[in-house]
């Protein structure tokens, strides 16, 4: 995560002393911050090795995985809360996942970008596919294999038989509860198992 504004308002999702598992946590700031602030333990998971290598620095323990692979290493339940934030939109098998979220935690806090968002609409009504803050790379370079909209996931979510606890979108680092699937860049998700 980037943000600032972003990095407080998913935290403040996460229950203080919570057992944490954050799937590809990047630098690991946002685990080390929750750490920090909220009194939580855990790990993050990350392939890239500089990733790595910027977590055991930052002091968060993390495990480098393929999350393709899945989280057959860890028990039903093992963690509190499990945060996959911007990455399902890197998977191949999103449902999968999800169901792995479920299982392995308790909660699931998900973020991805919101392909839906005013602008990525007209950028495609003009003919080209949106670069964005949250979207910013062109077609032909980007890492994101999907694109998703905040309805997308909530009709996933009832397919998955999760419940989705609270939901909203963030646009330049302001939560959006007014038509997030229209205002908001990106979406954020809390849920567990139904």
């Amino acid at each position: 995560m980037s943000a600032q504004g972003e990095m407080q308002l998913i935290a403040a999702l996460v229950p203080e002393g919570s057992r944490v598992l954050d799937l590809g946590c990047g630098d690991g700031a946002l685990l080390a911050h929750l750490q920090a602030t909220r009194r939580c333990t855990g790990y993050g998971i990350e392939i890239l090795d500089a990733n790595v290598l910027a977590c055991v620095q930052r002091g968060v323990n993390v495990i480098q995985l393929n999350l393709e692979e899945g989280l057959a290493i860890f028990r039903d339940q093992s963690f509190d809360v499990v945060l996959q934030l911007d990455t399902l939109q890197h998977l191949r098998n999103t449902e999968n996942m999800l169901r792995e979220t479920a299982r392995v935690g308790r909660l699931g806090i998900v973020s991805f970008p919101n392909f839906a968002h005013w602008r990525n609409r007209l950028s495609v009504a003009r003919g080209h596919m949106p670069v964005t803050k949250v979207l910013p790379y062109e077609w032909y370079d980007t890492p994101n294999i999907r694109v998703g909209t905040y309805a997308d996931f909530q009709r996933l979510a009832r397919k998955g038989g999760l419940r989705i606890l609270d939901a909203f979108g963030i646009q330049d680092g302001a939560m959006v509860r007014h038509w997030p699937n229209l205002r908001a860049s990106l979406a954020v998700f809390k849920f567990e198992r139904g």
